[in-house]
C-alpha cells in the first residue's frame, strides 16, 4: 500500500471521518473518470485543484465540484496574490501527493484552501485518497472541515 494512501487513511481516522476508501480499477485521474467509476454525478467529485501563489511560492488548494472550472482571476483575488501553475515537483513537495491523486486530507503540511459552494448541494461527495486509483466518500461539511477550507467565489461563470 502506498505511503500516500496510508497517510490519507490515518488522517481520516484522526479526523473522525468514518469512510470506506475504494480502489477503482479504471482509475480516477479526471473528474469524469472518477464519476464514471463511482457511479455518481460529476459534481459529486470534489476536485483538488492546486495553484502556486506567485508571491508566496506556496501551493493553494481549490476544492471544487467536478463539473466546475476555476477562474484564475477570481481565485487570485480570493488568494490575495497572483496565481500560476504549480508544477509536479512543488505539488509533491508541499502536499505529499502526485498530480492525479491529490487528496484534500492527509497533506504533509497545512495549505491554504478554499471550497466551491456547489459541493454543499450533495449529501455525499467523493475525493481523491492519495493515488490516481483511490477515492473516498464523505459529507461535504466533513470534507471542508478536514481541508480547513474557506468559502469563496472562484468558479468560471
Amino acid at each position: 500500500m502506498s505511503k500516500s494512501l496510508n497517510r490519507v487513511k490515518r488522517a481520516l481516522l484522526d479526523l473522525g471521518i468514518d469512510t470506506d476508501i475504494r480502489e477503482m480499477s479504471d482509475g480516477t485521474r479526471t473528474a469524469t473518470d472518477a464519476a464514471n467509476a463511482v457511479g455518481c454525478e460529476i459534481d459529486q467529485i470534489a476536485k483538488s485543484i492546486i495553484f502556486k501563489g506567485v508571491q508566496s511560492g506556496h501551493v493553494i488548494l481549490f476544492l471544487t465540484a467536478g463539473g466546475n472550472q476555476v477562474d484564475t482571476g477570481k481565485a487570485s483575488a480570493l488568494a490575495d496574490e497572483p496565481l500560476g501553475k504549480a508544477d509536479a515537483k512543488l505539488i509533491r513537495t508541499e502536499t505529499g501527493f502526485a498530480i492525479g491523486g491529490v487528496s484534500p486530507v492527509g497533506l504533509i503540511a497545512p495549505v491554504r484552501a478554499f471550497y466551491d459552494d456547489r459541493l454543499l448541494a450533495f449529501d455525499t461527495v467523493w475525493a481523491a485518497a492519495g493515488t490516481p486509483r483511490h477515492v473516498f466518500p464523505a459529507s461535504p461539511s466533513e470534507l471542508i472541515r478536514a481541508a480547513s477550507a474557506l468559502p469563496g467565489d472562484f468558479i468560471v461563470g
